[in-house]
């Protein structure tokens, strides 16, 4: 059984990363079972998605990761890592992008928010179990932040955690993915796989 959760920020693209992720799974045959946590999502809120899968053949009961289960965080930004850390099993990784989305709460209160600070304080917990991915670089060389949820993904598979290569996620995008954005998110992925 793997359990990855995916942690962003409303409008990211957490939602069809997942879905991505599942239609991956189900096309080698694994049972897989999906959830999501959306609170205030379309104002800026938090997201997280479930996704188990039954990767050697066993059925998955139920959709939710328990905490201290999950052998693979993908966050789409650093805090939503930090928020989602007390999911992760013990030899878990967590993969984050670089880039910040700055709260409401600290925009209106003047402070602020650096992800630097947040990524410090990852790497000291989790030392080489923390794989940061320099997001702007690669969604600023495709031509649009729209692929963050490709990029997350196709970084997440080096990690080696889930038996998923490139050419599975691939054609899970080619079912997934509306036409027009196809081969903007395979661009995606050639880039991620020369970095």
């Amino acid at each position: 059984m793997i359990n990855i959760l995916l942690a962003g920020v409303g409008g990211q693209g957490t939602v069809l990363a997942a879905k991505v992720l599942a239609q991956a799974a189900q096309s080698k045959g694994w049972q897989v079972r999906t959830a999501e946590t959306i609170g205030m999502a379309q104002r800026g809120g938090n997201v997280t998605s479930h996704v188990r899968m039954g990767n050697e053949g066993e059925q998955v009961h139920s959709s939710l990761i328990a905490k201290k289960t999950a052998q693979l965080i993908i966050a789409f930004e650093p805090a939503e890592a930090a928020r989602a850390l007390e999911y992760l099993a013990p030899d878990g990784i967590v993969v984050t992008a670089s880039s910040a989305v700055q709260p409401v709460t600290v925009a209106l209160s003047g402070g602020a928010y650096r992800a630097s600070d947040v990524i410090a304080s990852l790497r000291a917990k989790l030392g080489e179990r923390l794989i940061v991915v320099d997001d702007a670089a690669i969604t600023e060389a495709v031509g649009s932040r729209k692929v963050l949820n490709t990029v997350l993904l196709a970084s997440a598979l080096f990690a080696e955690i889930i038996d998923l290569n490139l050419d599975d996620l691939r054609h899970a995008i080619e079912i997934c993915v509306k036409p027009r954005f196809i081969e903007l998110n395979q661009r995606a992925i050639d880039i991620v796989a020369g970095a």
